[in-house]
């Protein structure tokens, strides 16, 4: 497959002032001098160097197909480690297509989704975690979801792993070492030694699966569920904080019956606000599915905002307390709305241990000060530069498995255990560790990996 030449448009599909249409593979360069002209003839690519620009027509006998900027990388100084060409033509549809076709034509096929990268990978330019990040890369949405797809991409912690893994498998060496010696009770594995690092390794590994519940939401965004009884003003809230007329208000209680959900940037971070249909005992069988989706929801949110409405406080106190009891763990903050609507109220009568916020989410008063509590409150407070962050679920999942198997080492360790059974716990630590960043690799996982990439990429 890696022996193919291949094609892709690597641009959005649709009109714009420039596309941009990529190949890579030992031809490509061949292939695109055939019908690359310039100052009136064809010009042959091959001789050009790598990292230059070259500007001129693609024609072919019959028909020139347009003014293009073609951009020569040559193996193994280039994205895929092969022989690349990027030709930047105009936006139009029917440019690119035709160019695509023209090639599809002369020895070029398609590429799959992700096959640029996977193509680098293979050819030793990224590790697979860094793999992985151009994809979080091309998906980030905000500065924090960009910082930690950039880490990532530039090595963030596959560095220190692949160095932890080399030390284990030296240890794991000396250990294989002692079994061809075993009728000789000789130990060339200094167990003290061992024991420091497993414990420096257990360490790091305990730090980055801590760091996934932050991960998580840095990449996939902060979600808070906006809950309360019907109409107390959720609908109005989630307008408010948008600055848009995203949900319907109505003064009929039970118009949300469907969770409504968009995005927020805030201070760089994405906050995935959820209304939801408001909490109440009904008959209604559609409404019932929808509180149902509430709880659902709160059972996802880190955080949740409590509406109350101000006018009928005396009612709440009970419905905030279940909830409380309900998710214990959960950060919950009580919003009082519908200030505008009271003139005067000892708001000290709340009896609820959250925090208490009070706004007005028709007038937008108070809502900078909810924003600021929730940036506080969420998880992205505890953000620094350089910390290293797992976000990616199979990394998480590899680093627990490689924990267990490591920690049955340090067992076996302490209770004095033969080397051959302690080679198969340390051989299992080793596969997760190399699973991460493709030191051991299969086709069914490249195939996972890549399949969720764009095509062209």
């Amino acid at each position: 497959m890696t022996q193919d030449n291949i094609i892709a448009l690597a641009t959005p599909q649709g009109i714009g002032a420039i596309g941009v249409i990529r190949l890579s593979g030992t031809d490509v360069i061949k292939i695109c001098s055939q019908f690359f002209y310039a100052k009136g003839k064809l010009k042959d690519l091959t001789k050009a160097k790598g990292y230059t620009l070259h500007f001129g027509l693609i024609k072919t006998e019959n028909q020139l197909i347009d003014e293009v900027l073609v951009s020569v990388f040559k193996a193994p100084h280039s994205y895929t480690g092969e022989n690349s060409i990027e030709i930047s033509c105009h936006g139009s549809h029917y440019i690119q297509q035709k160019l695509i076709n023209l090639f599809l034509k002369n020895g070029v096929r398609l590429a799959t989704a992700g096959e640029f990268t996977l193509r680098a990978f293979l050819n030793g330019k990224l590790d697979l975690s860094q793999a992985e990040a151009v994809a979080d890369l091309i998906a980030s949405n905000s500065k924090a979801s960009h910082q930690i797809a950039m880490q990532q991409m530039r090595g963030g912690f596959s560095s220190d792993l692949k160095q932890l893994r080399q030390e284990l498998l030296n240890f794991a060496s000396l250990i294989e070492l002692e079994l061809d010696f075993a009728e000789e009770d000789v130990n060339f594995a200094n167990r003290d030694d061992f024991k420091a690092l497993l414990l420096k390794i257990e360490k790091l590994l305990n730090d980055l699966i801590n760091s996934f519940a932050l991960g998580n939401v840095l990449k996939n965004g902060v979600p808070i569920a906006i809950v309360g009884e019907p109409n107390v003003g959720k609908s109005t809230l989630l307008n408010a904080l948008l600055n848009d007329d995203k949900a319907i208000v109505s003064e009929i209680a039970g118009t949300t019956r469907d969770a409504i959900e968009d995005e927020l940037i805030i201070n760089g971070v994405c906050y995935r606000f959820i209304d939801t249909a408001g909490i109440r005992e009904t008959k209604d069988v559609i409404e019932n599915k929808g509180i149902k989706k509430t709880y659902e929801n709160i059972d996802k949110a880190q955080l949740v905002l409590y509406l109350v409405d101000a006018t009928h406080l005396k009612d709440t106190d009970l419905n905030i307390n279940k909830i409380q009891e309900k998710y214990p763990d959960k950060k919950i903050i009580t919003v009082i709305n519908k200030l505008d609507l009271i003139n005067d109220f000892d708001f000290t009568k709340l009896k609820t241990q959250n925090p208490k916020l009070f706004i007005s989410a028709k007038y937008k008063t108070g809502i900078d000060k909810l924003i600021s509590t929730l940036t506080d409150l969420s998880t992205t407070s505890n953000l620094s530069p350089n910390q290293t962050i797992v976000s990616n679920a199979r990394h998480y999942d590899a680093l627990n498995q490689a924990l267990n198997s490591l920690n049955e080492v340090s067992i076996g360790l302490e209770n004095k255990i033969s080397s051959d059974l302690m080679a198969i716990d340390i051989r299992q630590a080793l596969y997760f560790l190399g699973e991460i960043t493709g030191e051991v690799t299969n086709e069914d996982l490249l195939g996972n990996i890549f399949a969720n990439f764009c095509i062209g990429k």
